[in-house]
């Protein structure tokens, strides 16, 4: 198993993810200090994210997908995704 940590500053808030890497599948836990709504969209997207290979279009596409219909104050989906594809890069050079 591998660890990736990537930390973004969006325009309100860092976004904090980490990936965990194992053989080819990943598990994300994302943190920080931004506000989405509602409230489980984040606790969604890791769900929606855990088990999927680590290839960066399809992890792009299932963040644009889970975070669709969310309400983010100071964050966009971009950062979102900037955020976890760079904790995948950590792990997958």
């Amino acid at each position: 198993m591998k660890i990736g940590i990537f930390e973004y500053k969006a325009r309100k808030g860092l976004i904090r993810a980490t990936i965990s890497l194992y053989d080819d599948t990943i598990e994300v836990k994302i943190t920080g200090d931004f506000m989405v709504f509602p409230e489980d969209t984040i606790w969604e997207l890791e769900k929606n994210l855990k088990g999927m290979k680590a290839d960066e279009e399809l992890i792009s596409k299932r963040i644009e997908e889970t975070l669709s219909n969310a309400t983010m104050i100071g964050c966009t989906v971009d950062d979102f995704k900037r955020t976890i594809i760079g904790a995948l890069k950590e792990v997958i050079p």
